[in-house]
């Protein structure tokens, strides 16, 4: 999802206001003069980007022969745009984003998952709140996005919740400062590894409900895509990334006090204890958890089956015959051959 609220200093002001190991890898080479390639990122530096600072930072990407420029940027919808127009070389993005772009005509492909599993949540400040079966006669923040209007329906359907029974608020980006004030009994769209570490920091009790424990396919939120163009004639150069950004997210894993001052350094307004709390919480999100898979693995049962929920939510004009199509695994490390 979009990220919804300014990283650890914007909480801070609202409260006061308010009172895997052991797989192969490909050998790359760096072939001649170093290659630029720059990379815009899908909101502005934080602990689910740990990986990518660790590798900058560690020389991983120079090693490969890459010369890796960041960008960030102005407009949550731009990333896609922007690769699509031929502006940049590679995107993060969001699994659900990729398949509206490729429905609508984009020919870009997922080339490898940053976080395997969903990270947007359901989250409540409200006492008593134990679950989805506890919004019966609420109101449920979103950001108005329309894949967390069907997430919802889903997740009360699921629960047995008159749909009719909840009213849904757009609250825009602040979904935080709606649970805040109490506007709204619970929001859809925080993520569990960011927005509820912030809140539990901050003293709050957030009850935190994720997307995959309540009916909605899991999926892969954040997801690192490129064009057919530039891999059919940057292949090597995407290769050489990828497997980059996975020796950066496996270094994070053996030590993520480091890989947090790597983050922070590039980073400085965020608060580096919040930072480190995220970046512990986030880790076992970036590995896959099938045996052998390598960082990166996307599943195309997965995305079908997610692919098909969109289809049936209308949130694709045409139903997937495959979304397999979507994504490729054959530059992670040892699929390359």
């Amino acid at each position: 999802m979009k990220r919804l609220l300014p990283l650890a200093a914007a909480l801070a002001a609202l409260l006061l206001a308010l009172a895997g190991c052991g797989e192969k890898q490909d050998t790359i080479e760096p072939a001649g003069a170093t290659r630029s390639l720059t990379l815009m990122l899908d909101y502005l530096p934080n602990p689910d980007h740990v990986g990518l600072y660790q590798g900058l930072a560690a020389g991983d990407f120079a090693r490969a022969g890459l010369d890796v420029k960041v960008q960030t940027p102005s407009d949550p919808a731009a990333p896609l745009k922007l690769l699509q127009a031929g502006k940049v070389d590679l995107a993060v993005s969001y699994e659900p984003e990729l398949l509206i772009a490729r429905d609508k005509g984009a020919q870009l492909v997922s080339v490898g998952a940053i976080a395997q599993v969903p990270l947007t949540s359901l989250m409540s400040l409200q006492r008593g709140f134990d679950g989805p079966r506890d919004l019966r006669g609420e109101r449920v923040g979103t950001a108005g996005i329309p894949y967390q209007s069907a997430y919802l329906q889903t997740i009360l359907q699921r629960a047995g919740v008159p749909v009719d029974s909840v009213k849904e608020t757009n609250v825009g980006f602040n979904l935080v400062p709606a649970m805040l004030s109490k506007r709204v009994a619970a929001t859809l769209g925080a993520f569990w590894n960011v927005e509820g570490v912030q809140l539990r920091r901050a003293g709050k009790r957030p009850t935190i409900v994720r997307m995959e424990q309540v009916g909605v396919p899991t999926y892969n939120e954040l997801i690192l895509v490129a064009g057919k163009e530039t891999l059919a004639d940057h292949g090597d150069d995407v290769r050489a990334f990828v497997q980059a950004l996975a020796r950066g997210y496996e270094a994070a894993r053996a030590d993520p006090a480091a890989a947090t001052d790597a983050l922070v350094k590039a980073a400085p307004d965020l608060d580096k204890a919040f930072a480190l709390a995220s970046v512990k919480a986030s880790l076992p999100a970036f590995f896959p958890t099938q045996a052998g898979k390598p960082f990166g693995w996307q599943s195309p049962k997965e995305w079908n089956a997610y692919a098909n929920w969109m289809f049936e939510h209308d949130l694709l004009g045409v139903r997937p015959n495959s979304s397999s199509t979507a994504l490729t695994n054959e530059f992670l490390a040892g699929q390359s051959g």
